[in-house]
């Protein structure tokens, strides 16, 4: 079976990005609650609660903006920008102190993640295999949760014996690495795209 070098790309980058974040999700809290002043459950609730907020707030104007002009590299360049400030939140985490520091940063979260999804999913859409969309979806799939998964697996392990700060740096280039692997998809990318149109373009590689 082939699949659209574009596909493979963001599959692969989607899997690096979730890992880096999946390896300190299950000690979050715990960082929150241990290491911040007046950090608390109730912190750490409302920190998540921010960060979905901006996210909601920005992500219908960001989608409303790039679908004005039907080309992919406005599309490219809002995920590579969202990718790549979503990746310096778990090294903001180095400088938190204080449960406002946790709520400034987890509104750049949101902001990140506001720029990043939308493009993800126009870019991967118009570039999947047709008659293979189920599977390809499926793979995408698979990713985050393998990612989830093992990543949150060695979260607690990493934590109990190096401590946070080496974790987020972990998370931190995992996260990163996986931005930088975006820039594989420039040469893929059309400067027009027709209203409606959902075609992927000619595989130009063998390998992602």
């Amino acid at each position: 079976m082939k699949i659209s070098h574009t596909v493979r790309v963001l599959i692969t980058s989607d899997f690096l990005i979730n890992s880096g974040f999946s390896v300190f999700a299950p000690v979050f809290a715990v960082f929150i609650t241990q290491q911040i002043n007046n950090g608390s459950l109730e912190v750490v609730g409302f920190a998540t609660a921010i960060a979905q907020i901006f996210k909601v707030v920005f992500q219908i104007p960001v989608a409303h903006y790039l679908d004005k002009n039907h080309g992919e590299y406005d599309d490219f360049y809002s995920l590579v920008a969202g990718s790549t400030l979503a990746a310096m939140v778990p090294f903001l985490y180095f400088f938190a102190r204080t449960a406002n520091h946790i709520y400034i940063i987890q509104a750049i979260y949101g902001i990140s993640l506001a720029l990043a999804v939308p493009p993800w999913f126009a870019i991967f859409t118009r570039h999947i295999d047709k008659m293979q969309e189920n599977i390809e979806w499926s793979f995408e799939s698979v990713a985050i949760g393998v990612s989830a998964a093992v990543a949150a697996s060695l979260g607690g392990f990493l934590a109990q014996r190096y401590g946070f700060e080496n974790l987020f740096l972990l998370g931190g280039c995992l996260a990163m690495l996986g931005a930088v692997f975006q820039w594989k998809i420039f040469h893929d990318l059309k400067m027009r795209v027709a209203r409606g149109q959902v075609k992927p373009l000619p595989d130009r590689t063998t390998s992602a």
